[in-house]
């Protein structure tokens, strides 16, 4: 127990330490906060530039909370307990691995493979995992209670692409902690460049532009297709939503979750009585344990 306490509280001060070089030394080396910025403002220059939704604001409704949701679910959650909890709980499942005879840091070593071999491994099982999961969060009703705030946008804009719950911080990363480094061990040296592929893939398919890709949006997540995603009205072939690609589309083409039935531009946004959801920060992160409390 106190090697997994020494390991939370190592776990805080590296991440603390890490932030602040990261916000004070922003064109040191590969910086994820410069990162997000950069491709935030480009994000949000293509919107004023080309606006898929005329009529819509370039600082549209909850602009400024999906804003802070960014650098919440980004950094600000991960200083305050998820990083070290995360390594701590790591270590714990490793130790509990080791106690049923199994290894403690990994079943498979993919680092014997070409860096471009486990480039690619590592992406696909990395967005399928993520998939596997954003299709769950619609399909399980209480784990719906924490998704929901991420459809609670009603105006699509690329800051909603990381206004999410912070319990679904723990069920991504669980379930990727699981796949990719316990069960295939990866040492991948630009891991960075993936995740920032992801981020500005993210980013684009909230973001006010009319975009599919051409005959890449059978591959790539796109606007087009995420724009029906968030749609409030599902459709009775899908009534758990559609459309659960993270950064790839071929996983709902696969299996057949896939549905654009033709351009949703003015598509209504949101879910059944979203105007009574609650409109502030605090009240979101709590709704869902109030729902659950009512149903119970």
């Amino acid at each position: 127990m106190s090697s997994a306490l020494d390991t939370f509280i190592n776990s805080y001060s590296s991440y603390s330490k890490y932030l602040w070089n990261t916000i004070t030394h922003p064109f040191d080396g590969l910086n994820y906060f410069t990162l997000l910025i950069v491709v935030s403002l480009v994000a949000w220059s293509i919107e004023f530039l080309m606006p898929w939704r005329k009529e819509q604001k370039i600082i549209r409704k909850d602009f400024w909370l999906d804003a802070f949701y960014m650098f919440f679910n980004f950094y600000i959650f991960n200083l305050l307990i998820f990083v070290a909890l995360s390594n701590t709980s790591a270590k714990l499942f490793g130790n509990a691995m080791g106690f049923i005879g199994l290894p403690t840091d990994h079943v498979f070593d993919m680092t014997v493979l070409p860096q471009w071999v486990q480039f690619v491994v590592y992406f696909l099982i990395y967005d399928f995992v993520s998939w596997s999961v954003h299709n769950l969060l619609h399909r399980i009703p209480f784990l719906w209670r924490f998704h929901k705030l991420h459809h609670s946008v009603t105006e699509m804009g690329f800051a909603a692409h990381l206004r999410y719950h912070f319990v679904e911080n723990f069920l991504y990363k669980s379930a990727i902690y699981i796949s990719v480094a316990y069960l295939l061990n990866f040492k991948i040296e630009y891991v960075f460049f993936m995740h920032a592929g992801a981020i500005l893939i993210g980013h684009l398919n909230h973001t006010n532009v009319g975009w599919d890709y051409g005959p890449l949006k059978y591959i790539l997540n796109n606007p087009k297709m995420h724009i029906w995603h968030h749609a409030k009205d599902l459709p009775e072939s899908h009534p758990f939503g559609m459309n659960f690609g993270i950064s790839l589309s071929i996983w709902d083409y696969l299996f057949t979750t896939n549905y654009i039935p033709y351009d949703g531009r003015d598509i209504e946004l949101g879910f059944e009585n979203v105007e009574e959801y609650p409109s502030n920060f605090f009240q979101q992160q709590v709704e869902p344990f109030i729902e659950s409390k009512k149903s119970e």
